[in-house]
């Protein structure tokens, strides 16, 4: 059986999608093949490369990637992990199934330095818990 290919947007892809690959590449092994973007993407965020290695997971070397470069690759599924992301998503080639997770912004987070771990580190579990429910099924 071929992996599934799969797609998560958000729209700096500097945080939530960032995490939610390299969590769910953690957590399903070569199950698929994985990808993050964004529709106007900018630096992968410092505080979620912090909060992912103290989950003991590395993506220091992730870079922020605008979805155009993925227009012609034919994905099975498309997760968005914010808003914005959802209501400005392009169609992809091929039968994509569409997911939608809305996760808060941990980069909106004003506040010490504390304060912005915190928030980054709630959004990382809540994305850790999303994903081991839907890799039950999947």
């Amino acid at each position: 059986m071929t992996e599934k290919r799969i797609l998560i947007l958000c729209t700096a892809n500097s945080a939530r999608s960032q995490m939610a690959e390299g969590l769910l590449r953690d957590m399903a092994g070569s199950r698929f093949e994985i990808h993050s973007a964004g529709s106007e993407p900018s630096t992968v965020n410092p505080y979620a490369i912090r909060v992912m290695e103290a989950a003991g997971i590395d993506i220091s070397d992730h870079r922020s990637k605008h979805l155009e470069e993925y227009l012609q690759t034919p994905f099975d599924i498309v997760i968005t992990v914010c808003d914005k992301a959802a209501e400005t998503c392009p169609v992809f080639p091929g039968p994509a199934e569409r997911i939608h997770w809305g996760f808060p912004d941990p980069a909106a987070v004003e506040g010490t330095d504390a304060e912005k771990m915190a928030a980054f580190s709630r959004v990382r579990d809540a994305i850790r818990d999303r994903l081991t429910t839907w890799l039950e099924t999947n």
